[in-house]
């Protein structure tokens, strides 16, 4: 394992600098940062249900960096923590990535989607995923104040974002507020994939990974 991770051009660490902005703007919280090989991996949290009865899936972004190297690494980090040390390096030219001291367990993250064994069906036409994602933001900003305290708004967002799409494959509306608060949802049709309890959206910008309830999932 290393703290150091080198990546492979400029370009690529302004991917990650934008991909972090947006996700500090939906979840000031923690980051998963998986390496080897090639590939630095990592996985930001939309939403996922805090206790046994709360009924919330979880909806995780991820995006995918070339590293010029073989650093390996799979920890925790707090989002801000490692967007300030992507923007020092921006502002320096240099590629090399110090890892931020890890933060305790996190529950999202001990759990993660599978790399093989995925079906891959019809995709999705981005329209409606944006429009379903637009109306949910209107609605949990006209249910939750501007001084609604923290279990008020988890509640409002849980009930809005845990709604199912209409069509098939029965994802959640967060799946949709995910991709386009992330910068996902291009004009290209997101690919859809199944494993068990996951399904994934993926487009040419990143991936949307939904992990539903055992309770939840149909039959």
């Amino acid at each position: 394992m290393t703290d150091t991770l080198r990546f492979v051009d400029a370009a690529s660490l302004t991917d990650l600098r934008t991909f972090l902005e947006r996700a500090a703007a939906v979840e000031e919280g923690s980051v998963r940062v998986i390496a080897g090989g090639p590939v630095v991996a990592v996985y930001v949290a939309v939403l996922y249900p805090v206790g046994l009865s709360d009924p919330t899936p979880t909806v995780l972004g991820l995006r995918t960096f070339a590293q010029d190297g073989a650093g390996e690494a799979d920890v925790v980090v707090p989002v801000r923590s490692l967007l300030e040390r992507v923007a020092r390096l921006s502002a320096d030219g240099t590629l090399e990535l110090r890892l931020p001291h890890p933060v305790g367990s996190v529950t999202w993250a001990g759990i993660a989607p599978p790399r093989r064994g995925w079906t891959e069906h019809e995709g999705l036409d981005p329209a409606p995923l944006r429009a379903a994602a637009e109306a949910g933001i209107a609605e949990v900003a006209r249910a939750v104040p501007a001084a609604s305290g923290s279990p008020l708004v988890r509640k409002v967002r849980s009930e809005v974002w845990s709604r199912e799409l209409p069509a098939p494959p029965h994802l959640p509306a967060g799946a949709a507020f995910a991709a386009v608060a992330l910068g996902f949802l291009g004009e290209d049709r997101p690919r859809v994939l199944t494993t068990g309890p996951w399904t994934r959206l993926s487009s040419q910008r990143g991936h949307v990974l939904v992990h539903r309830r055992p309770w939840s999932l149909r039959g």
